[in-house]
């Protein structure tokens, strides 16, 4: 998935992943992207250019 595809399925309400369900791709208050892991940590969607994912875009799905 690419980005606007990542933010396109957050917007519809579908849960996005990556590498696995521990990291869950979630939008924040402050309408951050942010890649999520179930401890609580965070790091961004994209790097500083906002288009650069922080992984592998064959790593990213869509999951329940």
């Amino acid at each position: 998935m690419n980005v606007m595809e990542i933010k396109q399925a957050i917007a519809n309400d579908l849960k996005v992943f990556w590498d696995n369900t521990s990291y869950q791709v979630i939008k924040d208050s402050k309408d951050q992207y942010l890649i999520k892991h179930a401890s609580g940590n965070c790091i961004g969607l994209t790097w500083a250019d906002n288009e650069t994912l922080n992984g592998k875009q064959s790593d990213f799905f869509i999951g329940e």
